[in-house]
């Protein structure tokens, strides 16, 4: 058997019964990475003989079975400390020690016995739906390089996708999780307010509308990851709904000026009737979001970034970088931003949850975006066109709700589309379950096709 490109639970299973070695899988990795990361560009650092060492010695343990991610390559997202590894987070401003420890969510990957295969691209600071820096480079999207694998977590989403590494984690503080696996044709999920810890390192955490999650190729994979990260077997296997449930649907962008591609909706309206066929009942829904609810999640974000430039020397950041970060300091002293979501926000988006219980929506208005398409802009210009690639993903950071993108088909040009379920709070399990209904009802391609047409 191929280990490399093989779902997580099989992987684990093969250690867990030593029909393979930690070693073998960890290897099998490493020459794909090698082969294939050339012209993705999906790792800034490939744990070559540290993860090897360790896959040594995973192998000698006597608790395998124990260990829900035995011998799984991870991909870790490089705003994550990793202990021996300076923490980039796709910036040339970042501090160039390494990590003297493990972040928590790192040190249960470990624990649940994963093998931390490398650190990947992410956009400077994690701020765009691009991974695209000045520090490391163009992340390309396995399925065609000409495009974005989106972002932050593009460099994650694009390792899983070309099957370099079997899981990757995430965060996601505006859809970060959810939009490049969209781009990528992955399941990715942002969980709610709590269910995971935010790291200390990462300082507020965009004044806590970050949080972190899993990416893979199959439901499965992502409820065993979000397991492990959540330190909960609840999540491990959800159960089906006992109850067909209320699913209110919506193209209706949340931003001004934005409006759904028609392949998009093409998808999303797919995904819907494969909903009704599992017994749910989809009915096309009033959204709960308004227009102006934009400005909410605008400051949350500007005085994130601006919190994370604080120890940041501003000659080394990226001048759109710069403006962002001046456009938060500014904004903390004329008003402060609270931490809470904004009142009446939350208080229409808990009305709209009591009379359904999943909002269908697609993930992005349109498929992935040309590598580039956001370079060289302004900053005004900037902040008018990104929003409108991505406006459905933030609101659920704004008001903490848990969010998954799951594949939903192919567009025009080969290239994957996504449909996003939302849930109110706790409904990580339902989101699961009920992705996990989409799957075998329109299963899905789990890898990028890699061949030399999609390589060039």
């Amino acid at each position: 058997m191929t280990w490399a490109g093989a779902p997580a639970a099989e992987i684990a299973a093969g250690v867990q019964s030593r029909t393979v070695s930690p070693l073998e899988v960890a290897d099998e990795h490493l020459a794909r990475i090698a082969a294939l990361d050339p012209r993705i560009n999906a790792f800034r650092i490939v744990r070559h003989e540290q993860v090897r060492h360790e896959a040594r010695a995973l192998a000698t343990r006597g608790d395998l079975r124990d260990l829900p991610l035995a011998g799984v390559p991870v991909a870790v997202k490089d705003n994550l400390d990793l202990a021996g590894c300076v923490t980039g987070n796709g910036s040339r401003a970042a501090r160039q020690t390494a990590a003297d420890s493990d972040s928590e969510l790192v040190g249960r990957l470990r624990a649940a016995g994963a093998l931390l295969i490398g650190k990947t691209n992410v956009p400077e600071l994690c701020q765009w739906p691009v991974t695209e820096s000045a520090a490391h480079g163009v992340t390309r999207n396995p399925w065609h390089l000409a495009y974005t694998p989106g972002g932050s977590t593009g460099g994650g989403a694009a390792a899983v996708a070309a099957g370099m590494a079997a899981l990757a984690i995430g965060s996601d503080g505006g859809g970060s999780i959810r939009i490049p696996s969209s781009c990528c044709g992955l399941v990715g999920l942002k969980p709610g307010d709590g269910v995971l810890p935010r790291p200390a390192e990462l300082g507020s955490n965009w004044l806590g509308i970050s949080t972190f999650g899993p990416l893979a190729t199959t439901v499965s994979d992502a409820a065993l990851l979000l397991a492990a990260l959540a330190a909960d077997d609840r999540y491990r296997a959800p159960a089906a709904p006992e109850r067909p449930l209320r699913i209110g649907m919506t193209t209706r962008p949340p931003v001004l000026g934005a409006s759904v591609d028609p392949q998009v909706r093409s998808a999303m309206l797919a995904a819907a009737e494969a909903l009704r066929e599992a017994g749910h009942t989809v009915t096309d829904a009033p959204p709960p979001w308004r227009p102006q609810d934009a400005l909410g999640f605008l400051a949350r974000y500007f005085a994130g970034v601006a919190e994370d430039t604080t120890n940041l020397s501003a000659d080394l950041l990226e001048p759109l970088t710069r403006k962002v970060a001046r456009a938060g300091r500014v904004l903390t002293r004329v008003r402060p931003v609270p931490d809470a979501p904004p009142a009446r926000q939350a208080e229409r988006f808990a009305a709209w949850f009591t009379e359904h219980d999943l909002l269908l929506t697609p993930t992005l208005a349109t498929p992935p975006v040309p590598v580039g398409a956001f370079a060289g802009q302004g900053f005004l210009r900037t902040l008018r066109d990104v929003p409108r690639f991505i406006p459905f993903t933030p609101p659920f950071n704004t008001v903490r709700y848990p969010a998954i993108s799951v594949p939903a088909g192919l567009s025009d040009t080969g290239l994957p589309i996504g449909v996003q379920l939302a849930a109110a709070p706790g409904g990580e399990t339902t989101l699961l379950a009920v992705a996990a209904q989409l799957e075998r009802i329109r299963p899905w391609r789990r890898h990028a096709p890699l061949d030399d047409a999609a390589l060039r």
